[in-house]
């Protein structure tokens, strides 16, 4: 994507799931018009949605002062809740049907796996929220559309109840969509997102194979000098433009209960737009560099590493700026997209163990000691690098030479 906040923008290509399909993204141009219509749409779908809150809550709270006479909240009932509010509310009956239904097929899969978490006892901090109010100056409008609720012509984005808008097609769909998504973001840009189905698109074979360490210094350090990511540090440096926003906010905070002035939400939306360029730049980084891996190499070790636990150590600001999660999943994708060989290795002990002879060091080594040294064999090599030679050795590559030839005959089976 590109930083910056009006032009055109590449669209974003994500896996959403195993039937081979993808969303691409892209930006709208949206008139007043539309804007009205679409934000009226919005309206009756987040009237759907708190209507389905308040019937969830109702059914539990008679579940519990009656358990002989349990009463159920499907998605059935919630559709029948439906058709009859459309009935007897002419302001209902006048959008369409389908962005509405979309929203009660969304509030049940929301609320299924949120009792899914409870069931099966999950911790708090692990568990999917029930779904709660959406309130009008809170939330983002977001509208799905099925099939039957859209079509593109002209190549323009026409929904249901006469509703078009222009797309920026900075890139040709590879298929029919299935569905769409029409939302805005916190600045204020209007997105489309389309789901469609793709088919692998397989990249030439090198015969090499890398292996891949997450960090903090460094975001990712490989077996191959020439693919190391150093760390970009994109919030660093917009971080004085953020506390000026973020003091600029504290200023015009209003009262508890009173609505926000003028001023406070110009300066919430500067702030926003900054952070919006900031994710920008972190997905710029780690798409290009996922790319330029899976182009360069046949097979990969990634360290599925999870980095959430940092989010309470004293680096949680830097490994929030490195962007770990979001660059490792830029690879996976990008590897899946171009039909490689990606397999994931448990990070147990990989900055104790030895890439040459497999031998551990009894103690756990500091983050201050950055060279690592082995007392069996004598071998001394930098403390990433070593960890991303056992990523290889753990995942059945034969780690030969800094850069990593394939090893030949058939490989192991690929982590999910």
């Amino acid at each position: 994507m590109s930083g910056r906040g009006g032009g055109d923008v590449v669209p974003v290509v994500r896996e959403v799931g195993e039937g081979g399909h993808a969303r691409y993204t892209y930006r709208l141009r949206v008139s007043s018009t539309a804007r009205a219509a679409l934000l009226a749409e919005w309206d009756r779908c987040r009237w759907v949605w708190n209507e389905c809150v308040a019937k969830s809550k109702a059914v539990h709270a008679h579940n519990t002062a009656h358990p002989e006479d349990r009463l159920t909240c499907g998605p059935a009932r919630l559709d029948r809740m439906l058709t009859e509010a459309r009935e007897r509310t002419p302001w209902l009956r006048a959008g369409s049907s389908v962005p509405q239904q979309q929203t009660v097929r969304d509030f049940g899969k929301a609320r299924a796996k949120a009792q899914k978490d409870i069931k099966e006892r999950l911790p708090l901090r692990q568990r999917a929220g029930m779904p709660g109010w959406k309130k009008k100056r809170e939330s983002d409008p977001t509208l799905n559309y099925t099939r039957r609720g859209f079509r593109l012509k002209d190549g323009r984005l026409h929904l249901a109840g006469n509703i078009v808008l222009t797309v920026v097609w900075s890139r040709a769909l590879p298929a029919a969509p299935s569905s769409v998504r029409v939302y805005c973001d916190s600045v204020g840009h209007w997105w489309t997102s389309f789901v469609v189905p793709v088919e692998v698109q397989p990249l030439p074979e090198t015969g090499q194979v890398i292996g891949v360490d997450w960090g903090v210094k460094e975001t990712a350090t490989t077996t191959s000098d020439a693919h190391d990511l150093p760390h970009a540090e994109h919030g660093r440096k917009a971080q004085a433009k953020l506390s000026r926003y973020d003091r600029m906010m504290a200023r015009r905070k209003p009262a508890k209960g009173q609505a926000a002035s003028k001023g406070y939400r110009a300066a919430k939306k500067l702030r926003a737009k900054a952070h919006k360029k900031v994710a920008r730049q972190r997905q710029d980084t780690g798409r290009k560099w996922a790319k330029r891996v899976v182009c360069d190499h046949d097979a990969i070790a990634v360290e599925d590493f999870r980095p959430k636990f940092l989010a309470r150590t004293s680096m949680a600001r830097k490994a929030a700026d490195a962007a770990i999660g979001a660059t490792k999943k830029a690879l996976l994708e990008m590897g899946r997209k171009h039909g490689r060989d990606v397999r994931l290795v448990h990070p147990a002990h990989t900055t104790m163990d030895c890439a040459s002879c497999g031998a551990r060091t009894k103690h756990a080594l500091p983050l201050s000691e950055r060279t690592y040294t082995c007392t069996a064999c004598g071998a001394v090599s930098p403390r990433d690098k070593n960890s991303a030679r056992v990523m290889l050795v753990r995942a059945g590559l034969n780690p030969a030479g800094a850069e990593g030839v394939r090893p030949p005959g058939p490989l192991a089976q690929v982590a999910a």
